[in-house]
């Protein structure tokens, strides 16, 4: 799935739930799958930003920053 599939599918789960009309059981489900869709879409960020920096550090126009202020 790509990062944008992931992203859409997200949303839908996210406003299906918002509606508050999921019964319990499903509603678990759907949180459970949302937030492993999350933090695949989080992963996925962080790999692409450190590719970014990797390759800008090679240019020599940028220095990579801290952790925290990302």
């Amino acid at each position: 799935m790509t990062f944008e599939e992931s992203m859409k599918k997200l949303e839908s789960i996210v406003q299906n739930l918002e509606q508050g009309d999921v019964p319990l059981e499903e509603a678990i489900e759907m949180f459970q799958e949302g937030m492993k869709l999350s933090k695949a879409c989080h992963d996925r960020l962080h790999k692409v930003e450190k590719q970014m920096t990797e390759v800008l550090e090679q240019d020599g126009t940028l220095s990579e920053l801290p952790e925290e202020e990302l």
